[in-house]
């Protein structure tokens, strides 16, 4: 029997919190993912820490804010010497795995895990860097546009499906490897796919669980751009939403596989969980399921991320094991920074003290009370569609928005949880606004972090031109493969009937003969 429990990490990309039953959102089917949720805790107020995929990730991984780890928007390079969680977990005697999606940019596609079994779906070049001195003009390094949203609807495959149904195949089997395996160590896999990330097609299959006619529509109906602040309107343009009129027929269609999407991502989850079961691993395995960040679906006439409001920002939490109280929902503010510390104190049973960088995040088996003067976390965003950073914390139920000369913006969320009321220009709330105001300024240098963000880019705008002349040095993973090791090989293990016998699973000894040769 391990000492140490195992951890798995189930990561969706661009799973909204806020369509999830487990969140008081009953919009997509997902009877895995509320099985856990039963036998575990909802985290109900968890935050990204950026509302894209690399800073969110990076952060996720070094349990610092984007801006502490110096990764600003999906081409920034995340550091080798930067500690993460597979550091750490390396250190205290942990096998760490990564399986699927990370979005790395930059020469290290490892960054602390022993191994890695498929590579990325996304670059690791720094072909997306954002450059601020654009921002007048209409551009999108990542070319996000809505014709994922015109064109949502069935296929019989996609690339996303192909990647996720490559991922998904690999960690099973991973699973069943480590069971079989004879490395005593406990594992870290972490299982990351791109569902229910846009365009927004699925299978017939996943389709059909929804009835179009009942697929519900946005909570807040579409916001004309003239009525929408400075940052919504530049992220209009952003994603070119200037090119379509979108209609009725296409959001619902959007929503549709956006949720049939989800329920998909729901099956790979509660697969995974299956072989925890078969293998007899369950019992002493944490299972977390997180996302990167949220999609809007359509609310305020948003689509996809890069914004500040809920959907965008609000990300699935829930985690099971021999630590977290089973049938529990967590109000304490929460974000992906929580992960590191968390992952750490399950390790070292709370014995960890040492962290090489000073982390922002908080074990979530030791959180603040809701009501505590502690229950504050911070989020900010410094990618495309911005012009300076934005800067975002949410105080109990006080959440407050400002991005250089913008407009502030804050809301009550207890009262408008769907970010309707500004109170930034409310005399009654002048105290609270100061208070908000306080607490950013305390935790960022915005000039200095403005001038940091504009360097990178233009190094790395200048570096990626240079690197395109000549050959390209590509710094995409290509997973190893040693088919000299694999299933039978006489070379190292003469015994094939006792190579086959090891890898049976459940494992049955073997019968010794009832007339042995001599």
């Amino acid at each position: 029997m391990i000492d140490k429990p195992n951890i798995l990490v189930v990561q969706a990309d661009q799973l909204t919190a806020l369509c999830l039953s487990a969140y008081g959102k009953p919009l997509a089917l997902t009877p895995h993912i509320d099985k856990i949720a039963a036998q575990g805790t909802v985290f109900t107020n968890t935050y990204c820490n950026s509302p894209v995929c690399g800073p969110s990730r990076a952060s996720m991984m070094t349990g610092r804010i984007p801006s502490n780890v110096g990764v600003y928007d999906n081409a920034g390079e995340f550091l080798s010497s930067e500690p993460t969680f597979a550091h750490y977990l390396r250190a205290l005697g942990y096998q760490t795995t990564l399986c699927g999606k990370m979005h790395f940019v930059g020469p290290d596609q490892l960054h602390g895990f022993e191994r890695r079994l498929t590579t990325d779906i996304y670059p690791s070049d720094y072909g997306w860097t954002a450059d601020w001195s654009k921002i007048k003009e209409e551009y999108s390094p990542s070319r996000m546009s809505l014709h994922s949203v015109v064109e949502a609807g069935l296929c019989d495959r996609s690339l996303q499906i192909d990647y996720d149904e490559h991922v998904f195949n690999t960690a099973r089997q991973e699973l069943f490897d480590l069971a079989r395996s004879a490395d005593e160590r406990p594992f870290l896999l972490h299982v990351s796919f791109t569902h229910p990330h846009n365009p927004f097609v699925t299978t017939k299959e996943f389709w059909d669980l929804y009835d179009q006619d009942q697929i519900s529509m946005p909570e807040v109906g579409y916001i004309p751009y003239q009525d929408r602040d400075p940052w919504a309107q530049r992220y209009y343009m952003t994603i070119r939403q200037d090119e379509f009129d979108i209609t009725d027929e296409q959001l619902r269609n959007a929503r549709h596989a956006y949720f049939a999407m989800t329920s998909y991502f729901d099956t790979l989850v509660g697969d995974l969980v299956a072989v925890l079961e078969k293998t007899g691993t369950l019992d002493n395995t944490y299972v977390f399921v997180i996302s990167d960040h949220g999609d809007m679906i359509g609310e305020r006439g948003m689509w996809f991320k890069f914004n500040p409001f809920e959907g965008s920002v609000r990300v699935p939490l829930i985690g099971m094991g021999p630590r977290i109280p089973a049938g529990q929902r967590e109000p304490a503010l929460t974000t992906l920074v929580d992960l590191l510390p968390t992952f750490v104190d399950i390790a070292s049973d709370g014995k960890f003290d040492s962290y090489a960088s000073a982390i922002d995040g908080r074990s979530l088996l030791d959180l603040p009370a809701a009501d505590s003067d502690e229950n504050i976390v911070f989020f900010e965003y410094c990618g495309e569609g911005v012009h300076a950073p934005a800067l975002m914390c949410r105080d109990k139920n006080i959440k407050y928005i400002s991005c250089g000369d913008d407009p502030e913006m804050m809301f009550n969320l207890e009262i408008d949880p769907n970010e309707q009321n500004n109170l930034a220009g409310n005399p009654r709330y002048a105290k609270t606004l100061a208070t908000m105001r306080a607490h950013v300024a305390n935790r960022w240098d915005e000039p200095n972090l403005a001038k940091r963000v504009e360097t990178s880019q233009k190094n790395r705008l200048f570096v990626q031109e240079a690197m395109k002349q000549g050959v390209f040095p590509s710094w995409d993973y290509t997973p190893p493969f040693d088919a000299s090791r694999a299933y039978v090989r006489g070379a190292i293990d003469p015994n094939t009937t006792a190579t086959k016998a090891r890898k049976r699973f459940p494992f049955v000894p073997t019968t010794p003969p009832q007339n042995p040769r001599r």
